[in-house]
């Protein structure tokens, strides 16, 4: 395998840094595991926490070194410190308690309670795999979780995915009532609509136990534990095995890149030390998060978050991870106020080298529990080697977000009229990727329908939304608003990258934004659900959204279309035609918006085309003007002729004599 540095130019520069980084790369594996396999060497959270003893008690062990004496307290001893549940030291920092099995029981409430030079304090230790939220209090503690029947799994991974078609989601907001929804609710409800949509994976946010709702699950304070709020450990792999009984796989948004900075429910000055897990001093915290920042050239921390991936993926059978705030963990300045217009950037000391190994760890270990897993790097910087692999002197990311469409999308929209919008300009910033680098693209994610921003289809319609949806209104901008909407998605699925990513609902147009329960908004839920009966209303306009994001996929999938990169045939800035191919499919665009144009031509390969996908089908909202089923015969000279629509956008493929 070629190495990065010999198939980009604009690395060979950086050939010493890059063999120096592969180098340190191998040798901390070396530290870890030896000779032998990463996944055998990366077993801390089966060593601490509370777990059940081969003679049927228990036996909890934690990593404490600055503290100096520890006590397991809760329901059991009344919140006590009391002798029978003493910890005690063992050595390098490590503490450890075994009870009998009548010492605690399934659904006792328990934490830590630790003494350290100078202070002392509750904790919730560290390698937790439950914790819960008292509904008065809203004080969380650790709960023992050890029900009698252990679940049973009944269906397989669902294998490989070249180029995923993900479905973005949270299981709190997926409800259309006013309420935290559980697995059970997405399981039953929502589960079944991503199936029927077509998409092949689900990528979950918040599953990290967090204390604060709204934050999103991205201030995460127990790494092992799943959300209580959500349901139990039992109801989630429930909804994972039967989304793996559709052929489904599920990912979660994992968060690696800070920690939240309580300390009564996290991991901030745990044992006392504020360094623990994290760097001491300002670099231990993050400037615009408000967060810990974890020392990635710990051991203590390497071992915390390779286990971390490891239980999950055991524990819960998930098919890889999407890694959140990649650029925060790579740099020292977490990526803030830097354009990152410069190779050197990826390369010279503003580089937490330390992040980069652990990252290069992270994805190994992942494959070698299950090498068809996908793991996904969200980086706005563009570091080059991130999404190639370890034997290539990448990182190993298996794809990349393409973060920068949908900026795009949006500047586009917001800035310029559509007169302005340069078909050239579109293609270029779509397909403008590292060629060695599988990325995911999405036109918008959840970061666009965030309270402060604004959705794709509430940018393009606005007020309209609440008065002019009906089938049977008539409105310009409504009508501009559906068709943009549907070629802004089959444009960026068909050209910006290796797989294709949507959010919850905005497959068929969800009006509005996203803004969880807090103070500001009297702690309302109205805008933290899905409102799942507009598509399902007939008389709305919902609905034919939904179907053609539908069709998209489908066909996509079938075809296999993102499995070769797209091609330009032509990009008419004067008539504002985009004609392009992929898979030896035509995709022809108009995003003029009053020209139609009749005997389009231009060169293609002679032959019969059909209309497979319109953009303008009745059922998905449009005029009719171009169904499905419609040939094509090439001229005499070669050239295929077509009537191009306003605002409408097809694929055409060649049929076989």
């Amino acid at each position: 395998m070629k190495k990065i540095y010999e198939t980009d130019p604009w690395l060979e520069p950086f050939r010493g840094v890059i063999d120096e980084r592969h180098r340190q790369i191998a040798q901390t594996r070396a530290h870890i595991a030896g000779d032998g396999r990463l996944a055998d060497a990366v077993n801390n959270h089966i060593y601490y926490g509370l777990h059940r003893a081969a003679d049927g008690g228990w036996v909890f062990r934690e990593y404490a070194p600055n503290a100096t004496k520890i006590w397991l307290v809760g329901d059991f001893n009344n919140w006590k410190r009391t002798d029978a549940y003493r910890l005690r030291p063992v050595g390098e920092g490590n503490w450890e308690l075994t009870l009998p099995a009548m010492f605690l029981r399934h659904g006792d409430l328990y934490k830590l309670y630790l003494e350290w030079p100078g202070g002392a304090g509750e904790r919730i230790p560290a390698y937790v795999t439950r914790a819960v939220q008292d509904p008065e209090t809203k004080i969380f503690s650790a709960q023992v979780w050890a029900p009698e029947t252990p679940y049973r799994w009944k269906n397989e991974r669902p294998g490989k995915r070249p180029n995923p078609f993900i479905y973005e989601c949270h299981i709190g907001m997926s409800s259309e009532e006013e309420k935290v929804a559980s697995f059970d609710d997405f399981r039953r409800n929502v589960l079944p609509r991503v199936a029927k949509l077509g998409y092949d994976v689900i990528q979950i946010m918040a599953l990290q136990e967090h204390p604060y709702y709204g934050s999103f699950g991205y201030q995460v304070s127990n790494f092992f534990a799943l959300s209580s709020r959500f349901g139990t450990p039992e109801e989630f792999k429930a909804l994972v095995d039967e989304a793996h009984g559709l052929g489904i796989a599920v990912i979660m948004d994992i968060v690696h890149s800070h920690s939240v900075e309580n300390v009564a429910e996290g991991l901030s000055e745990f044992d006392g030390r504020e360094d623990l897990y994290f760097f001491y001093g300002p670099q231990g915290r993050h400037p615009a998060w408000g967060s810990r920042c974890f020392d990635y050239g710990k051991d203590a921390t390497r071992y915390f978050l390779l286990s971390n991936c490891k239980y999950w993926m055991e524990e819960y059978r998930l098919d890889g991870f999407r890694f959140d705030g990649v650029t925060s963990m790579l740099y020292w300045d977490h990526g803030l106020g830097k354009d990152f217009g410069d190779y050197r950037y990826y390369f010279d000391e503003g580089v937490d080298k330390d992040a980069v190994i652990y990252l290069a760890l992270a994805n190994m270990l992942i494959r070698e529990i299950y090498p068809d897993a996908i793991t996904i790097a969200e980086d706005v910087s563009g570091m080059a080697g991130l999404a190639a692999p370890y034997e290539a002197y990448g990182i190993g990311f298996g794809f990349r977000m393409a973060m920068g469409v949908a900026d795009h999308w949006i500047k586009w929209i917001k800035e310029k009229s559509d007169e302005q919008w340069s078909v050239g300009e579109i293609w270029w910033e779509l397909t403008r990727k590292r060629e060695d680098e599988k990325t995911v693209a999405y036109a918008e994610c959840h970061d666009q329908a965030l309270v402060g921003d604004k959705t794709i289809i509430f940018r393009l319609i606005d007020k309209e939304m609440y008065f002019a949806m009906r089938k049977d209104s008539q409105n310009l901008v409504v009508d501009r608003g559906i068709a943009l909407h549907k070629m802004i998605r089959l444009v960026t699925a068909a050209t910006a990258g290796d797989g294709y990513l949507n959010f919850m609902g905005n497959e068929f147009g969800h009006p509005e934004w996203i803004d969880f329960p807090r103070e500001g908004n009297g702690w309302s839920f109205k805008y933290a659900r899905r409102q799942w009966s507009l598509p399902d209303n007939p008389d709305l306009r919902y609905g034919g959204l939904e179907a053609f994001d539908a069709a998209m996929v489908r066909y996509f999938r079938a075809k296999r279309i993102l499995s070769e990169p797209p091609r330009l045939i032509y990009a008419d800035e004067e008539k504002k035609v985009l004609l392009f191919s992929r898979k030896s499919r035509i995709f022809a665009l108009n995003f003029n918006p009053t020209g139609s144009f009749v005997d389009y031509a231009f060169d293609c390969p002679r032959g019969t085309y059909e209309v497979v996908l319109s953009s303008d089908e009745r059922a998905f909202g449009g005029f009719g003007r171009v169904t499905r089923g419609e040939r094509h015969e090439s001229l005499a000279d070669g050239r295929l002729s077509l009537y191009l629509p306003s605002r409408t956008a097809f694929v055409l493929e060649k049929k076989r004599k």
